[in-house]
């Protein structure tokens, strides 16, 4: 068996633009990856256009080996755009492999360590009363770890004070009502200073917050040693690497408590679970980023099933939430649902997503997208 072509599927699911890539083999059996780098699809789609011959006549039963052609391909950009395209690839290999041998995914991967996968809910409102209210609801039907943050009515404004202040009367306002059972969290996306970011972590008292995500920019770790001084709040970062070796400091100097690795970022499922390893040998938790489609979901829920230290995976189908269509699409014939607010583990070969190519065909709607570009009151630039 070898693989015979790669293609990618660019298609618009809810609100969201994705990027399947179906890789086939000369048996005709067929693997689904997704890729990672939301609004930057057409830029993965020109590097699989460099790279599909190269992937023609490789063996699709060794993912790993095929990860280390790609990623020592001479002149291959290791960047977000490369590793995207890496991910999505080793993704749909070991799809791919999982239905050649008729064995679903975590198997290959080690086989499950647990029967369910839990998430953690993300919950979002303008104003304290609501935000306490969707999270009471959230918690109701069975989430023990929630995300709280905020919308705006001027979404492309973001000022770090007013947010420290209604992050101060929120959180310490729904640990009152929703008791202490229930694990919270909120992400600053990477939007503060390290002033900003410990003048917020001052404003929380003892037992509020379980994990801070994402509160400066991670390009250097200094700033998180810095941080790390100032605040005993656990740290969850990790979403935006794109390889071990962009974990290596945070792990390696115990600068994160929960990882937030990403399987369409990272470098796909053989590159996810060799930093999940090595962050199990530092105590270090996995908290999987998921916030694309139904792909990266099963691939998430698998490697959660196969690792040791997992925790919580990200989830947008709590209630009130507007991005749960972004997992639902007649391109989509059988997808992973939820069950509560855990993922039972599949059993069925792959990844257990099955893919409606008549629809697929159908689906154009591809749309040009940007994130919100952030402003500050004053004007400047910050972080999405």
């Amino acid at each position: 068996m070898k693989i015979a072509s790669v293609e990618g599927f660019p298609l618009r699911v809810g609100d969201q633009n994705q990027l399947l890539i179906k890789v086939k083999s000369t048996c005709g059996v067929v693997g689904w990856g997704e890729s990672g780098l939301t609004s930057r699809e057409l830029a993965v789609m020109g590097t699989l256009s460099d790279l599909g011959d190269f992937l023609e006549g490789r063996d699709p039963l060794r993912p790993a080996v095929v990860w280390e052609d790609l990623h020592l391909r001479p002149g291959f950009a290791r960047d977000r755009v490369g590793m995207a395209l890496i991910s999505a690839v080793d993704i749909a290999l070991h799809d791919l492999a999982g239905k050649a041998l008729d064995v679903p995914v975590h198997r290959l991967l080690g086989g499950a360590r647990r029967s369910r996968v839990p998430t953690f809910g993300c919950v979002r409102a303008d104003d304290t009363e609501t935000l306490i209210g969707f999270a009471q609801e959230a918690a109701d039907v069975g989430w023990r770890c929630l995300r709280l943050g905020w919308r705006t009515d001027a979404p492309e404004i973001f000022d770090p004070q007013d947010a420290i202040v209604f992050a101060g009367e929120f959180l310490p306002a729904a640990r009152r009502a929703l008791g202490t059972q229930i694990m919270l969290g909120i992400d600053m996306h990477h939007r503060l200073s390290i002033g900003e970011a410990a003048r917020f972590c001052a404003r929380m008292p003892a037992g509020v917050l379980d994990f801070l995500e994402e509160p400066i920019r991670d390009e250097s770790p200094s700033a998180y040693v810095a941080l790390r001084r100032m605040t005993g709040i656990p740290l969850a970062i990790g979403e935006e690497f794109t390889s071990r070796w962009q974990f290596l400091p945070y792990v390696e100097q115990g600068l994160c408590d929960f990882a937030r690795i990403d399987v369409c970022n990272v470098g796909g499922l053989t590159e996810a679970m060799r930093v999940a390893g090595w962050c199990s040998a530092h105590g270090i938790q996995v908290m999987p980023h998921n916030p694309l489609g139904p792909i990266c979901t099963a691939a998430s829920v698998h490697m959660a099933a196969a690792m040791p230290n997992h925790a919580f995976l990200e989830c947008w189908e709590t209630p009130h939430d507007d991005n749960a269509a972004r997992q639902s699409s007649p391109v989509f014939r059988r997808a992973l649902k939820l069950d509560g607010a855990d993922y039972p583990v599949p059993d069925a070969p792959g990844l257990g997503v099955d893919i409606d190519e008549t629809s697929l065909a159908k689906a154009s709607g591809f749309e040009y997208f940007e994130m919100p570009h952030l402003r500050r009151s004053d004007g400047s630039f910050t972080n999405w």
